[in-house]
């Protein structure tokens, strides 16, 4: 544990110090989100932006669909539905979400990691990103033994809060697979607008299973962080998000959504 440990240390210490992009490829890239999580979480499940609206903003991200219909994955400008029978389907560009993150993916250099599960991934990541006060782009890439994710079905309505959809939900246990977790890293100050920490995606490479991530065991694999200056965001024009209530305190229930 020990050599173990000594080792990421100089994982460390190599990716944070050649972790630097281009200043330009800094001013001009931005994370773009659709909508917020505390109106997801009261129901607003209409979707309010096509995906190829979102294309343009980014080919890396996580989302939903209208109506809540399956999970979002966006790898390398194409789009990928998770829907609650586990399987994956390709989305039409006329699709819409009504919650999204994206951005164009530019990362740093990439490490090598090895027997890592989710905390200790968590434990990793922290370190090299070296400060917890900005957006990351994250993307793991490499062998599972095993990946726990879940969907969630299409709603329908008038649509109940999120916290009720997610009690219910169908998981799936995947076994010896190789594909890739997409996903960010929010900081803390963006509390209501986003999920805090970390929120990731899994898609396996041949495409026949994912969705939003709960755990794993890595084997071995790559991992890519890009820090991200700039935020931007699309606020929906519905009745329903005119008239949802942003008061409350939501964290302890998207803590429970997401875990």
């Amino acid at each position: 544990m020990r050599i173990r440990r000594e080792i990421i240390a100089l994982f460390v210490w190599i990716f944070v110090g050649c972790n630097q992009q281009p200043p330009n490829q800094v001013h001009e890239q931005a994370l773009f989100q659709v909508s917020t999580i505390d109106a997801l979480m009261q129901g607003v499940f209409d979707g309010s932006t096509t995906l190829a609206e979102l294309s343009h903003k980014g080919d890396f991200g996580i989302g939903t669909f209208n109506a809540l219909d399956g999970e979002m994955i966006l790898e390398n400008g194409q789009f990928f539905q998770v829907k609650a029978d586990g399987k994956v389907y390709r989305p039409s560009g006329e699709s819409l979400t009504p919650f999204a993150s994206v951005v164009k993916f530019v990362p740093g250099d990439s490490v090598k990691v090895e027997n890592l599960d989710f905390p200790e991934f968590k434990h990793l990541a922290d370190s090299l990103m070296g400060s917890s006060n900005y957006f990351y782009a994250i993307r793991l890439e490499g062998e599972f033994e095993s990946v726990h994710t879940r969907s969630v079905p299409a709603q329908q309505k008038p649509y109940p809060e999120l916290i009720v959809v997610t009690r219910q939900q169908p998981e799936f246990n995947i076994s010896e697979t190789r594909g890739k977790l997409t996903g960010f890293f929010c900081p803390e100050f963006v509390k209501g607008i986003n999920i805090t920490g970390y929120h990731l995606h899994f898609l396996s490479d041949d495409k026949s299973s994912g969705g939003h991530l709960l755990g794993f065991k890595l084997k071995s694999g790559i991992l890519k962080l890009d820090r991200i200056y700039n935020f931007e965001m699309k606020l929906p024009e519905s009745v329903a998000f005119h008239n949802s209530e942003f008061k409350t305190d939501r964290s302890e229930q998207v803590k429970e959504v997401e875990n």
